[in-house]
């Protein structure tokens, strides 16, 4: 696009520019750097999970790792999107709608929480800047202790 073209919106767009729309329209919503790398080490502790799907089929909202068995759905949250409250800093163009945007997400994901442990899902969230091997070993020890759990009372309900 020329330099002294004036940009405009398209119809129903936030955009402040055309640099701006290319810049948010790029950002990844799933299968970041820091979700693939606690995948690979989950992975790597020999435990399988179903990626981006729906804990309740009910619930228009979906887990970035999700076990179904043991319920546990596991979000990584980046920190500009979810509301970091170390590292989540007001943009300083058009800060109405970003930060309206945010508090809404960060909304949603009380909401999903809520409505997950209700239906008996434990859910686990991780920022996005904290170490992936100990987010990995959490989700692993998590997982594993459920698992365990839910074995010790299929073994007490067992019929003699």
């Amino acid at each position: 696009m020329p330099e002294d073209t004036e940009w405009t919106a398209p119809e129903g767009s936030w955009a402040s520019s055309a640099a701006r729309r290319r810049n948010m329209q790029a950002i990844r919503s799933r299968d970041t750097k820091p979700e693939q790398l606690i995948r690979r080490l989950v992975h790597a502790h020999g435990l399988r999970y179903r990626l981006h799907a729906r804990p309740l089929p009910d619930l228009r909202r979906t887990a970035d790792l999700v076990f179904r068995p043991v319920k546990v759905a596991v979000f990584i949250d980046g920190c500009y999107w979810h509301g970091c409250p170390e590292h989540y800093v007001s943009p300083r163009t058009n800060p109405g709608y970003w930060s309206d945007k945010v508090a809404r997400n960060v909304a949603r994901d009380r909401d999903t929480d809520e409505q997950l442990t209700a239906a008996g899902w434990l859910v686990l969230r991780f920022w996005e800047h904290e170490p992936s091997d100990s987010c990995a070993d959490k989700i692993a020890a998590t997982v594993i202790a459920r698992r365990a759990s839910i074995e010790r009372l299929q073994v007490r309900e067992k019929p003699l």
